[in-house]
C-alpha cells in the first residue's frame, strides 16, 4: 500500500476514534410521565435530562410527556414490566403499585411545611432509603421531585373555614391516606383519575379538588373554578424510577451519571417549583381566580395530626422520615 494512502487512513482511524459516539450509538431510554409541559414534573424530568446527557455520552433520555404513554399508573406499571425503560409518576402511588408503605410519608399532612425543609427532607437519608427499596420490586429508584403544595379549589365560593368543607364533594387519589385526611375534615372524599378532574368539575360529578398551583393551572381548572383556598395541607412528590433490569445492562459509568443526576436535582427542582408557584398564582389571579387564606388552619392541623402517628406505626421507614422532618422543623 501506498506510504500516503496508509498515512491517510491511520489519520481518518485516530480521528474516528477520538471522536464522541454518533446518536446512533448511543442507548436510548424512554422516560414517560404523565404531566403537561406547564407543570413542574416536566421540569423535573428535563433537568433529570440534562444532567445525564451532560455527565455521559453513552445515554440519550427521550421524554414523552402529557399522557402521551398513559398516566402515572399506566407509566410505573410499564417501567415495572419494562415496556418503558424509565417513569416519573407521582409518589402516592407507590404504596398502591409497589406496596411499598413507606412513600406515604412523602404526604403525611403538615409535617413538613416549608419548601427550604422539603428540599431537604427529599435528599434526606430516609428518603434515599425509599428509592432504594424499590430494587426488589423490579425498580432502580433515581430521584425525587416536586410538584407544589397542596391547596383546596372549590367551584361554589371560598372555603375558609372548617364547616366549609362538610358534605363537599371533594376529588383525592382514591388512596387510604388522602381518603383519612378528608373524612377527617368532613369532606366527601371521591376517587377520581387525574385526567378526569376537568369534566367532573365542568358536570358538578365533585365540588372540589385538593390540588398544587400548577396543576390548577397546567390542567386549565380555572376555566371550571375560581377560589381556592390555601391549606397548604401537603406537598406532591414524583419518583423518577428506570426498569431494573434494564438499568443494570447499562454501562457502569451510565449508571452512576443516572444516579448522580438523580441525587443532584432534587433541591434545585424544589427550589424551582418554589418559585413556579408564585409565579403561577399571579398568572391565576390575572385570569380572574381569587386566592384567599384558610382561616381555621391549626383547627385542620389538630384533626390531621392524629392520622400521622397511625401512618408512622405502619412502617419503621416512614417513623424515621417523621422523626427527621420533626427535627429539622424544630417539633
Amino acid at each position: 500500500m501506498p506510504r500516503k494512502i496508509f498515512m491517510l487512513l491511520a489519520l481518518v482511524a485516530a480521528v474516528g476514534f477520538a471522536v464522541p459516539a454518533s446518536a446512533a450509538d448511543k442507548i436510548v431510554l424512554r422516560l414517560a410521565h404523565g404531566a403537561s409541559p406547564l407543570h413542574p414534573f416536566n421540569e423535573l424530568v428535563e433537568m433529570f435530562k440534562r444532567s445525564v446527557e451532560a455527565k455521559t455520552d453513552t445515554v440519550e433520555i427521550r421524554i414523552f410527556g402529557a399522557r402521551q404513554l398513559g398516566g402515572d399508573k399506566q407509566v410505573l406499571e410499564g417501567s415495572i414490566a419494562g415496556t418503558i425503560d424509565c417513569s416519573e409518576a407521582s409518589s402516592v402511588l407507590y404504596p398502591l403499585v409497589v406496596k411499598k408503605a413507606a412513600f406515604d410519608a412523602l404526604q403525611l399532612p403538615y409535617l413538613v411545611n416549608s419548601y427550604d425543609n422539603l428540599g431537604k427532607m427529599l435528599s434526606s437519608e430516609p428518603a434515599m432509603k425509599m428509592l432504594a427499596s424499590l430494587d426488589d420490586v423490579g425498580l432502580k429508584g433515581l430521584s425525587i421531585g416536586e410538584a407544589g403544595q397542596r391547596h383546596f379549589l372549590n367551584r361554589n365560593g371560598a372555603v375558609q373555614t372548617l364547616a366549609g368543607f362538610k358534605g363537599l364533594k371533594t376529588r383525592i387519589v382514591p388512596v387510604p391516606l388522602h381518603k383519612a385526611m378528608w373524612e377527617a375534615v368532613g369532606s366527601n372524599p371521591v376517587g377520581i383519575a387525574y385526567g378526569e378532574v376537568y369534566t367532573s368539575m365542568q358536570t358538578h360529578v365533585i365540588d372540589a379538588v385538593e390540588f398544587n398551583i400548577s396543576s390548577i393551572e397546567s390542567e386549565n381548572l380555572f376555566e371550571v373554578a375560581k377560589d381556592v383556598s390555601l391549606t397548604g395541607h401537603y406537598f406532591w412528590p414524583g419518583v423518577i424510577a428506570c426498569n431494573k433490569a434494564k438499568f443494570d445492562s447499562l454501562p457502569a459509568e451510565a449508571q452512576k451519571a443516572m444516579i448522580d443526576s438523580g441525587r443532584e436535582i432534587i433541591e434545585p427542582h424544589v427550589a424551582y417549583v418554589k418559585q413556579h408557584e408564585k409565579d403561577a398564582i399571579a398568572r391565576l389571579e390575572a385570569k380572574g381566580v381569587k386566592i384567599y387564606p384558610f382561616k381555621d388552619l391549626a383547627e385542620m392541623q389538630a384533626l390531621m395530626a392524629p392520622i400521622v402517628e397511625t401512618w408512622t406505626a405502619k412502617d419503621p421507614l416512614i417513623g424515621e422520615y417523621v422523626a427527621a422532618a420533626r427535627k429539622l422543623e424544630g417539633n
